[in-house]
């Protein structure tokens, strides 16, 4: 990896990447990848839709010798904001297609095609049943319609078909569906000897799913508008395996850094997700309800710390937890309680 600017490095063959800031939050930066191919260069997520991160974006294309009017295409690993979030602009400047997996696609429309008041009520409804304390409920139930900045999606024009390799004209990137993070989260994985001839098989743009230090939060995939019982954590670890067997020479994640060894970072979140779920059938001595759960889970700092964004997330992931313990017979909910509670079998 070679740095040709504070924003830009050049990982060779063709793929650079730009650090795009993502505005107060810890993560700091989304790696946007710049890959070169014959009828332009293509993009491998965008970043926040934030004038800075535009600027920076535009200012990191600069240094790669393009700009964003020259761009081909966008690939989008997943539909969070600090993923899509540009794609719009990207779209405006260029005429460039975007594409994405069809499951998130979907997020993304009915995003725009939801009122704001519905899913306020939505989410108010799933905190009161998963055991959350009115006071925290109680901010939802006033919230006033607003966008939210970052938030301002453009619909893909183009899917994502897992197994297929991408219209990227003189390339080979094939399509790897890694649900788990997101329903239609992507990896992209590069079938072509890797520049400095390290051992493996091509590199792996791992968006949110495989990251060197962080395990990414797997929550319910929340809809208002479908019933069906998911599990998110189940499909993240089988996607987990299935990039382990990759066996990639060198992994390009969206943030932190680029690493190699994937299998053997598939082997610690792996680890770390089995010891998590140990850990929660060990508090579900007493009967608890996921709010309770996530109050007593291990997260990066104490529950009192967290903030109500943030808690909401946590519930979430804690759902998640909880649902896979059900699946494997590890733990099952209590008959009639409302809110519902979880107890280990």
């Amino acid at each position: 990896m070679t740095p040709v600017s504070p924003q830009v490095s050049d990982h060779g063959g063709g793929v650079r990447s730009v650090r795009v800031p993502i505005p107060d939050n810890p993560l700091g930066h989304t790696l946007v990848y710049v890959v070169d191919t014959d009828r332009g260069p293509v993009l491998v997520d965008t970043g926040w839709d934030d004038p800075d991160s535009w600027d920076t974006l535009a200012a990191g294309l600069a240094a790669c010798g393009t700009s964003p009017a020259e761009i081909h295409g966008v690939v989008i690993t997943h539909h969070h904001p600090d993923h899509h979030g540009l794609s719009g602009k990207v779209r405006e400047a260029s005429g460039a297609w975007i594409a994405m997996h069809a499951a998130d696609a979907a997020i993304v429309r009915r995003t725009g095609e939801t009122r704001p008041e519905r899913w306020f009520a939505y989410m108010t409804a799933k905190l009161m049943a998963a055991g959350a304390p009115e006071e925290h409920v109680a901010p939802l139930r006033t919230a006033r319609p607003r966008r939210l900045p970052g938030f301002s999606p453009a619909v893909p024009d183009r899917e994502i078909v897992p197994g297929e390799l991408l219209p990227l004209p003189g390339r080979r990137l094939r399509a790897i569906w890694t649900p788990g993070h997101t329903p239609g989260h992507v990896c992209l994985h590069l079938e072509e000897r890797h520049p400095a001839r390290l051992p493996g098989h091509g590199r792996l743009f791992s968006g949110d799913h495989l990251l060197p230090e962080i395990s990414p939060h797997i929550g319910l995939y929340e809809d208002p508008d479908n019933t069906t019982v998911t599990d998110p954590l189940g499909d993240y670890l089988d996607s987990l395996e299935r990039v382990g067997r990759l066996s990639p020479a060198e992994v390009l994640p969206a943030h932190q850094y680029v690493f190699t060894d994937a299998p053997a970072r598939v082997r610690e979140l792996l680890a770390h997700h089995e010891d998590r779920l140990t850990g929660l059938r060990a508090l579900l001595v007493e009967p608890l309800t996921p709010w309770q759960v996530a109050e007593r889970m291990e997260w990066n700092r104490p529950w009192a710390d967290i903030p109500y964004g943030s808690r909401n997330i946590a519930v979430s992931e804690a759902e998640a937890h909880l649902r896979r313990l059900v699946k494997l017979g590890r733990a099952e909910a209590v008959a009639g309680s409302d809110p519902v509670t979880y107890v280990a079998m």
